[in-house]
């Protein structure tokens, strides 16, 4: 290894070379401007720490010391208060509570003195609160021997206790004083602290700013000089003063760059050298090429007198040559003919025919000083070329004349260099309207003119032609001319830059297929957009609102039109549906969309809403609109419509969210009250969500057979006892108990499940009753949805078989909603549940239509009056004339008369004296299970009857 010295000494010369570059120096320069930065921030944290350090201090030991020493006084005047409240107290229970406060105030008075000292850090405060704990020791003691009885010694202690008392309180405020006179004290050293670095601080920064300024003068004084220096010997060589001496630098970038700056001096120096002996070579190499050219060259001066004329011209004409060497070729004055045929075929530019059979082509160009330069080339083969080439455009021209296709063909600058026949037929222009050598900007002028594009704008044409092939060719253009024909245009580049062009009348096929894209999106026969289509409009609204205004969908049902269609056929009820497309396209605006989604669903998106009761001025237009009669071919009908809102943003922002918004405000709207319109609420989608999960709770409890019959009696009154039972569905859910059977009955008939779960009760019920005396009925509600399965007769039946009971002892309700949809089937099921046997009541009288030709058409064995008449029995502007009404009309038709909801002595004194036959309610019980039926007969019927 080197010695030491040698190492340190390299080092040395490693960090010299380094400082003597520009780059070196500037870093040199940065590096020692960064290190005082450096030094001064942390000389700055440092003090900054210090100064923290000396706030922390100032408040943790000094200022809270002097707190917890006046908290020392606090707590002892506190002990004094309570020992004076003690001794004044005769309850023993005070006296306890005392004592103990006062031993925990001798505690904390203890824990704030150590807190007090320790915080205070000084000698002599820590003897004064050695004398205050001893104080309030000794004075603790004496607190405790002092006895308020003892009236003899009683003063004699209380000016023992106020003597120590005072003591104790000069000690502490010794003590706080001591605290506070400590805490000056440092306070004092802190802002000598303080001070001192702030001075500092000032003295360095100064001493900072001199040493920038001095490396700030030194690379002044080291790089703009030498430069100076170098631009003026730039401006020099620029000047072309190449023989001036160039100073020479020192070791860095500036000297390195004259030293570059005196070879490129002497390189240019040497290249015009080089350049104008090239210049003399190229001009005997001139020489030699003009008489080996191929091409005849001829130079002519002002005279007319050809003073040379190379080999080529002297071949092409004969003699020309010698003429030339002996001064007598001339070429004629002007007005003169030619004599010679050199001087025929120079006098002009173009193509000449030899008497040799050759072809030349001269192309003369004007020299300085009069005269001129004529280039002869040989042609011959060219243009018996051309002569082919015209023969094959010929055949071309008639094959793109024959196309059924337009075609253009242009070259690199854009310029049409063939068009066919067919192109001017399909634009309309007349004969050579377009023709090679326009440009394509002219051709789509002309056709503007002259043909069928009248009434486009060329700027229209230009752009639009842009769009689609200006990144290339792989699009088609279709473009529709101002008679309405569609013509597909559509390019390919060709190899010289330029293009082809093929315009095609697509008119038919577009048509075609625009009808196809449209049958796709829009409904058959109303022609509104279909749901396909609307989802489209309902995307384009979305991202439309996020600019404007929001927007309303309105989800429309047709109300009584299945009855039409069902009664009237099915060409009536397509007249139906294309006269309500027609009124409700007649309400909105252009901006908004109108869509069938389905046999009567019809939807609207009215756009641009600012407010709700914009859409709702629109919802009751539509209703009044579509609520007018209509006169059709053949009938004359009126329809209803109920509608559900959603607006946008606010009920959703998605396609799917706002249609499922409006149908279940469609919904809400349908079961209040049908007829209207109701705008969407969060509280609806809550409700489905219920709705939903007692939908799957339903299903679960139906596989499980969680549900239970419970059985309310039935009471004759003219026998005065118990002649059978309602049976009645319960279900108690494991988490929601007892759920109300008004609640998951319509919803079992909504879902499907009604069918087995009324199977099931009638088996249920059915099967309890076979066990009861012969002489009970038991009477089972059927849904109308029941009656919408062919199955009904056939679980009867097979009921009726399995259990063993009678038909007769079965009585099947049913409401007057089971005849109005389709009176004639329902009849014939009716009947046939007749044909078992089976007794069949109408359940809930009077709360339906209350058709008298539903009792003609089925003779019903019993009818039930609804409890909602039962309840206003006997109150003034009652229901007892419809009671009454009921009860004579069922005793008119031999019918049993059954009245509901009977509660009160009053109801059944009333029902009594009207006549009724039967009645049920709370007065005789609620419904009740299976296991207490009997418990019911024994109490109605006196003695009681078996059950099996």
């Amino acid at each position: 290894m080197a010695p030491l010295h040698q190492r340190f000494r390299a080092l040395g010369r490693s960090v010299s070379d380094a400082v003597s570059t520009i780059r070196g120096r500037i870093l040199f320069a940065f590096l020692t401007m960064s290190l005082i930065t450096g030094a001064l921030g942390l000389y700055a944290i440092a003090g900054i720490q210090q100064v923290g350090d000396l706030v922390h201090r100032t408040y943790d030991e000094s200022l809270m010391s002097i707190n917890y020493a006046r908290a020392t006084a606090a707590d002892f005047a506190k002990m004094r208060s309570a020992f004076a409240r003690r001794v004044e107290s005769r309850n023993a229970a005070v006296i306890a509570k005392l004592d103990q406060e006062i031993a925990d105030l001798v505690v904390t008075l203890a824990e704030d003195l150590t807190v007090a000292v320790e915080r205070s850090q000084s000698i002599r405060a820590r003897r004064t609160a050695e004398a205050v704990q001893a104080g309030v020791t000794v004075w603790d003691e004496m607190r405790r021997s002092f006895h308020p009885e003892q009236a003899e010694v009683h003063s004699e202690a209380w000016d023992n206790l106020d003597h120590q008392a005072a003591v104790i309180d000069g000690q502490i405020d010794l003590l706080v004083n001591y605290t506070a006179g400590d805490g000056f004290a440092f306070r004092q050293s802190a802002r000598t602290v303080v001070s001192d670095q702030i001075t500092f601080t000032a003295l360095s920064v100064g001493a900072a700013m001199v040493l920038a300024g001095i490396v700030a003068w030194l690379l002044h004084r080291r790089i703009i000089g030498p430069l100076s220096a170098a631009s003026a010997v730039a401006q020099r060589i620029a000047a072309g003063r190449l023989d001036d001496a160039i100073p020479t630098g020192r070791r860095d970038e500036l000297g390195r760059l004259l030293t570059a700056m005196a070879t490129m001096r002497d390189n240019i120096r040497a290249m015009m050298e080089r350049e104008v002996s090239q210049r003399r070579s190229a001009e005997a190499l001139l020489a030699d090429a003009l008489q080996s050219s191929r091409e005849g060259i001829v130079v002519v001066d002002a005279q007319g007198r050809i003073v040379v004329a190379n080999a080529q011209a002297a071949q092409f004409f004969g003699g020309l040559g010698a003429e030339v060497e002996a001064g007598t070729a001339m070429m004629p004055a002007p007005g003169e003919a030619p004599t010679t045929e050199y001087a025929a075929v120079l006098a002009e530019n173009g193509k000449h025919h030899l008497s040799d059979g050759r072809w030349l082509r001269v192309s003369r160009s004007p020299i300085q000083g009069g005269g001129f330069v004529a280039v002869c080339s040989d042609v011959t083969q060219l243009m018996e070329q051309d002569q082919r080439l015209t023969e094959t455009n010929r055949r071309l021209d008639a094959a793109l004349d024959n196309m059924s296709q337009g075609l253009c063909l242009y070259d690199a600058n854009h310029r049409l260099m063939v068009v066919n026949r067919r192109y001017g037929e399909i634009y309309g222009l007349p004969p050579g309207a377009v023709a090679p050598g326009m440009t394509a900007l002219q051709v789509l002028a002309r056709n503007i003119e002259t043909g069928t594009m009248r009434g486009r704008r060329l700027e229209d044409l230009v752009r639009e032609t842009r769009d689609a092939f200006g990144q290339g060719f792989e699009h088609t253009l279709f473009q529709t001319t101002e008679t309405g024909r569609i013509i597909a245009i559509m390019g390919r580049a060709t190899g010289d830059g330029g293009f082809v062009a093929t315009y095609e009348d697509v008119t038919e096929r577009r048509q075609a297929e625009e009808r196809i894209a449209f049958l796709a999106h829009h409904d058959v026969l109303t022609g509104l957009p279909n749901r396909l289509k609307f989802a489209e409009q309902i995307e384009g609204a979305i991202a439309q609102a996020g600019r404007d205004d929001g927007f309303a969908l309105l989800s429309i049902d047709i109300d009584g039109f299945r009855p039409i269609n069902d009664t009237l056929g099915r060409v009536v009820g397509d007249e139906v549906l294309q006269a309500v497309a027609n009124r409700l396209s007649a309400c909105v605006r252009e901006v908004d969309c109108v869509a069938r989604l389905g046999a009567d669903e019809f939807a609207v998106i009215q756009r641009g809403v600012e407010r709700a009761e914009d859409v709702a001025v629109l919802a009751k237009r539509i209703g009044e609109v579509i609520s007018a009669p209509y006169t059709l071919s053949s009938h004359r009908v009126t329809l209803g419509v109920t509608i559900g809102i959603a607006l946008a943003p606010g009920d959703g922002m998605s396609g799917e969210r706002l249609m499922k918004s409006a149908d279940m405000a469609l919904d809400r709207a349908k079961s209040e009250a049908r007829g209207g319109f109701r705008f969407f609420e969060p509280e609806m989608d809550a409700r489905i969500q219920a709705k939903r999960l007692l939908e799957r709770d339903l299903r679960d409890a139906l596989a499980a057979g969680a549900f239970n019959v419970h059985y309310q009696p039935i009471y004759d009154l003219a026998a005065e006892r118990v002649c059978g039972f309602e049976a009645l569905v319960r279900w108690f859910h494991p988490v929601r108990g007892p759920v109300s059977p008004a609640e998951f009955i319509p919803l079992a008939e909504e879902i499907g499940l009604i069918v087995p779960l009324g199977e099931w009760v009638l088996r249920r019920a059915c099967e309890e009753a076979s066990r009861w005396p012969a002489d009970l009925k038991i009477a089972v509600n059927v849904s109308a949805v029941q009656f919408t399965s062919a199955s009904l007769v056939t679980a009867v039946r097979e009921t009726l078989r399995a259990t063993g009971l009678p038909g007769r002892r079965l009585e099947l309700e049913i409401t007057e909603s089971v005849l109005v949809g389709n009176p004639g089937a329902t009849t014939a099921i009716l009947h046939s549940l007749k044909g078992l046997g089976v007794r069949v009541s109408m359940d809930d009288f009077g709360t339906g239509y209350s058709s008298l030709s539903y009792l003609r058409s089925f003779p019903f064995d019993k009818i039930k009056i609804d409890q909602s008449f039962v309840r206003h029995l006997g109150e003034p502007d009652g229901t007892d004339f419809i009671v009454r009404a009921v009860i004579g009309l069922g005793g008119s038709l031999g019918m049993t008369v059954t009245a509901e909801g009977v509660e009160t002595e009053a109801q059944l004194a009333r029902l009594r004296a009207e006549g009724c036959d039967e009645v049920q309610g709370y007065l005789f019980s609620r419904p009740v299970p299976a296991s207490d039926v009997a418990a019911v007969l024994q109490r109605w019927n006196g003695a009681a009857q078996a059950i099996a």
